[in-house]
C-alpha cells in the first residue's frame, strides 16, 4: 500500500479551487454575491474574451478594512457565519469562506477596497495563491476586484474552456439571474467594452425584466403573487399564448438567490396544465420568500442547488400562486396587425400622403384639365371620385385630423383669389366630419359620377353587444362583441367546454356497446388498465380483464359510441402507463380524452343558430381561453387593429 501523505499546500488550494471556479462564469458570480452581501446597490462588471483574460467587478458596498483584506484571501475565512446554528439558518448568498482563495489560486487578482470611516484604501495583488504587492491607495469607497489571466498556472483547466463568445455567454447568464433576483441594484455589464447591460435599480421587478430579457418578453408577464403556509410568492409569469419551447425562460430564486429547482418546475407545469400546447413551457421570473431553517443551501459548491425540509408546501405555494395568477390577469389572445398600413392616394397609388403633396397632386391635375364655369364661379376644389356613400349620422369622422379636407366656398363669387373665408364640406360645429346633405348636393351639381346620401342613425360600437358574422372554412367562427372581432375555433372551443363539464359533473350518459370489443395490448398496459378499473368506469369506460394481454371493452361515455374504441383504448393504455399511480392525472387524462373525441370538428356543417348560440356561450365564460392541449380557443382583433389598416387612425 502506497505511503498517505498531506497534500501540499499549494496542490491542495489548486484542488479546492476546482470544485468553485469552473469558468469565468463562476468567478463573476462570487465576486458579485460578495458585493450584494456587502450591501452594494450599484454593480459594474466588465469582461474581455469571455472573461478569460479580464474579469472587473465594482461596487460601492462597505468595503474590506485593511487589516481583514489578507485574511479575505484565506481559505474558509468568512464573516457570515460564527457558531453551527448559523449554517441552517444563512440569509447572505455567500457564506463558505472559499470564492476568494479559490480564485486566486487560480489567476492574477488585484484588489482595492476602500470603507467609508478610513482616509485611504486598501491596493492587494495576489497570484497563484501567492501575495505580490500590499499598499496604501487611493480609491473610491467600496470594492474593486480586477481578475486576470484565469488558470494561467493550471494549463490543464485551460483545455476545457469554450470559445471567447460562449464564455460571454455564460457569465451574461450569471449576471442576468442576479440582476432579475435583485431590481433594487443597478447593475452593468460592459462585454469587450460595448455595454451589454444596464438595469435602474429602480427595485420594481418589472423594470429589471424589460432590460435584461426584452419589451416582447416583459409585455408577456403577468403579476403572480400570494403566499401558503409561511412561503411567500411573488414575480411574474408569461401568458399561456406566449410560452416557449424551452425552460430557458423560466428563472427561479429562493431568498434572492438563483436555483434550479425540480420541485419549482414541476409545480409551474401543473399550474399550467391544461392551459399550455405539448412541448412548450412557461416563462417566469419567481421568488420564494421562506425562513432559512427550511431550505438547505448548503447542498452543492455552486450554491445552485438546494433542498427543502418540505417539498410539499413549496410546491402548493407555487402551484396556487400561479394558478390564481392565469385566473385573474389571462385574457383572450389579442391579433396584432401590421403596424404600416397602406391607403389609397387620390391618384390611386397606394402611399401615405401629406397634405402638402395632395394640394400639388390637386394643381396638376386641375392643369390637366379646363375647370368647368360652374367651378369657376363656386371655387370647387374637387377630385372626381366614384360613387360614393356616405352616412350622415353615422357619428364618427370620415377622415382624421391628419388627412386631407375638400372645401368649397359658401356664396358664388366671380373672384375666388379674393375670397378666403370658406365654409367646410364637413360639420365643424360637433367635429364629427360628417357630411352635410347640402354638400352631397353640390358635389352631385358639378361631378359626372354622383355621390348617395343615406340618412341612417349607426348606433355607436360600445352599444352593439353582439352580432354573428359567419364562419369560415367550417371551422372558425366571427362574430362582433363589444367593439371587437372575434375569431373562434369551434372544435377547440368545445372541447374546451366538454372538459370543464367533465370535471364539474363527471360522465353522465354511459351506453353500453352492442357488441364488446377486446383489445391487445402490452404487458405493462394491461397491467395498468387492470390497476384502474375503477378510475375508468368513474369516466364511463367498463372493462374487463379478457386474457393474459387483453381487455375487454363493454361500454363506454355516449359522446363515443362512434369512435374507434380498439384505437381509444390503446391511446388511455398507454398513458396510464405514463401517468403511474397518480390518479388525479389519470382522471384528467381520461376526461381529455372523452372531450377531444366528441367536440365536433373542423370542417362539420353547423346551422347559423348554432354557431351563434355557441358564440354567445363561449364569449360569456371569460374563463374559457384554451383547449385541453393548451391552444386558444379564440383570437380578439380590435376595432383600433383594424382601423390602423385602413389609415383610420395611427
Amino acid at each position: 500500500m502506497a505511503d498517505i501523505k498531506v497534500l501540499p499546500k499549494e496542490l491542495a488550494e489548486l484542488i479546492a479551487a476546482g470544485e468553485v471556479v469552473e469558468r469565468p462564469a463562476s468567478v463573476i458570480k462570487e465576486l458579485v454575491e460578495n458585493a450584494i452581501d456587502a450591501g452594494a446597490d450599484k454593480i459594474t462588471i466588465e469582461i474581455n474574451r469571455g472573461g478569460i483574460t479580464y474579469m472587473r467587478v465594482t461596487d460601492n458596498g462597505s468595503g474590506i478594512r485593511p487589516e481583514q483584506v489578507r485574511t479575505a484571501f484565506l481559505r474558509h475565512a468568512t464573516s457570515k457565519l460564527k457558531t453551527k446554528e448559523d449554517l441552517f439558518k444563512i440569509g447572505t448568498l455567500g457564506f463558505r469562506g472559499e470564492a476568494l482563495a479559490s480564485i486566486s489560486a487560480v489567476a492574477r487578482v488585484e484588489l482595492l477596497t476602500k470603507t467609508a470611516d478610513s482616509e485611504l484604501g486598501v491596493r492587494y495583488v495576489i497570484e497563484g495563491g501567492e501575495e505580490i504587492e500590499f499598499e496604501e491607495s487611493g480609491c473610491p469607497e467600496g470594492t474593486t476586484i480586477v481578475v486576470r489571466d484565469l488558470f494561467f498556472n493550471t494549463p490543464a483547466r485551460m483545455k476545457f474552456l469554450k470559445k471567447d463568445v460562449a464564455e460571454g455567454t455564460a457569465v451574461a447568464s450569471v449576471i442576468d439571474a442576479i440582476a432579475l433576483s435583485h431590481p433594487e441594484i443597478s447593475v452593468r455589464f460592459i462585454k469587450d467594452s460595448k455595454s451589454i447591460l444596464a438595469t435602474t435599480g429602480d427595485g420594481k421587478l418589472e423594470s429589471a425584466v424589460y432590460a435584461v430579457l426584452g419589451r416582447d418578453f416583459a409585455s408577456s408577464m403577468i403579476p403572480a403573487s400570494s403566499e401558503t403556509d409561511g412561503v411567500k410568492v411573488s414575480g411574474l409569469i408569461c401568458k399561456p399564448v406566449y410560452c416557449r419551447p424551452t425552460r430557458s425562460g423560466q428563472y427561479f430564486f429562493i431568498n434572492e438567490r438563483y436555483i434550479r429547482s425540480g420541485v419549482i418546475a414541476k409545480a409551474l407545469d401543473q399550474a399550467y396544465k391544461s392551459s399550455v400546447m405539448v412541448g412548450k413551457f412557461p416563462a417566469c421570473v419567481l421568488n420564494l420568500s421562506l425562513p432559512p431553517e427550511l431550505v438547505d443551501v448548503n447542498v452543492h459548491p455552486a450554491k445552485t442547488e438546494v433542498r427543502f425540509s418540505n417539498e410539499r408546501v413549496i410546491f402548493d405555494a407555487v402551484y396556487y400562486a400561479v394558478k390564481n395568477a392565469l385566473a385573474q390577469g389571462d385574457t383572450r389572445p389579442t391579433l396584432e396587425l401590421k403596424s404600416n398600413p397602406i391607403v389609397s392616394s387620390p391618384d390611386n397609388s397606394f402611399q401615405r400622403m401629406t397634405v402638402e403633396d395632395y394640394k400639388k397632386l390637386v394643381d396638376k391635375k386641375k392643369t390637366e384639365r379646363t375647370p368647368t364655369i360652374a367651378e369657376q364661379i363656386y371655387n370647387i376644389q374637387v377630385t372626381p371620385q366614384k360613387k360614393t356613400t356616405v352616412f350622415a349620422d353615422y357619428g364618427r369622422p370620415l377622415v382624421s385630423d391628419k388627412e386631407v379636407k375638400v372645401a368649397f366656398t359658401a356664396e358664388p363669387t366671380f373672384r375666388a383669389e379674393e375670397k378666403e373665408d370658406y365654409a367646410p364640406l364637413f360639420h365643424e360645429s360637433n367635429n364629427e366630419g360628417k357630411l352635410t346633405e347640402a354638400a352631397v348636393n353640390l358635389l352631385n351639381m358639378f361631378s359626372d359620377e354622383k355621390t348617395e346620401f343615406v340618412n341612417e342613425t349607426i348606433l355607436p360600437e360600445e352599444e352593439i353587444e353582439f352580432i354573428y358574422i359567419g364562419e369560415a372554412f367550417k371551422t372558425y367562427i366571427i362574430v362582433q362583441f363589444k367593439g371587437s372581432i372575434y375569431f373562434i375555433d369551434k372544435h377547440a372551443a368545445h372541447e374546451r367546454m366538454l372538459y370543464e363539464k367533465l370535471k364539474e359533473e363527471g360522465v353522465v350518459e354511459v351506453q353500453t356497446l352492442l357488441s364488446p370489443v377486446a383489445v391487445t395490448l402490452s404487458r405493462a398496459e394491461h397491467r395498468a388498465v387492470l390497476d384502474n378499473i375503477d378510475l375508468l368506469k368513474t369516466a364511463g369506460f367498463e372493462v374487463e380483464e379478457f386474457g393474459t394481454v387483453s381487455v375487454l371493452v363493454r361500454a363506454v361515455p355516449a359522446s363515443l359510441v362512434k369512435v374507434d374504441v380498439m384505437f381509444l383504448m390503446c391511446d388511455i393504455a398507454a398513458n396510464l402507463v405514463k401517468f403511474g399511480k397518480a390518479e388525479t392525472e389519470i382522471l384528467d387524462d381520461l376526461y381529455h380524452n372523452i372531450a377531444c373525441r366528441s367536440a365536433v370538428k373542423g370542417g362539420n356543417t353547423q346551422s347559423d343558430a348554432e354557431l351563434e348560440a355557441f358564440a354567445r356561450k363561449l364569449l360569456a365564460n371569460n374563463e374559457i381561453m384554451y383547449c385541453p392541449h393548451g391552444r386558444p380557443v379564440a383570437f380578439e382583433l380590435k376595432r383600433s387593429e383594424l382601423e390602423k389598416q385602413f389609415g383610420r387612425t395611427q
